[in-house]
């Protein structure tokens, strides 16, 4: 059974970080692509960053470019993604969603690909 759950979500001010946390768990995550996506109220969930396993690469929102990393600790089953200069659009409920095979909705930050889902957590950027 795949699970995947997320954390780390808060309110945080306009130019503060935070750190989400996905720990999964399940049948051959460990070779599955995997990333961030999120929903904004009143707009189309958006895939944020993901990490393709079959190349081991990154892929980002171009809004978040040189804001966001996202990394992976297999050893202990958890993705990050690390958040610095956040703004006020960048309120949404993250979400952390997995792809088994292949790894095109991943690269192409397509949300209606991916596999299996968590089920969020909110950031909120207020001042």
């Amino acid at each position: 059974q795949v699970r995947l759950v997320e954390s780390g979500g808060g309110l945080v001010q306009p130019g503060g970080s935070l750190r989400l946390s996905c720990v999964f768990s399940g049948h051959n995550l460990h070779y599955s692509s995997i990333g961030w996506f999120r929903q904004a109220p009143g707009k189309e969930r958006e895939g944020v960053s993901c990490f393709t396993r079959r190349d081991e690469s990154t892929y980002y929102l171009d809004s978040v470019k040189g804001r966001f990393t996202i990394s992976i600790n297999n050893s202990k089953n958890t993705m990050y993604l690390q958040m610095n200069g956040l703004n006020p659009e960048d309120t949404a409920v993250y979400y952390c969603a997995t792809e088994f095979y292949g790894g095109n909705s991943c690269r192409a930050l397509r949300p209606s690909g991916m596999d299996y889902w968590g089920k969020g957590t909110l950031v909120t950027v207020s001042s």
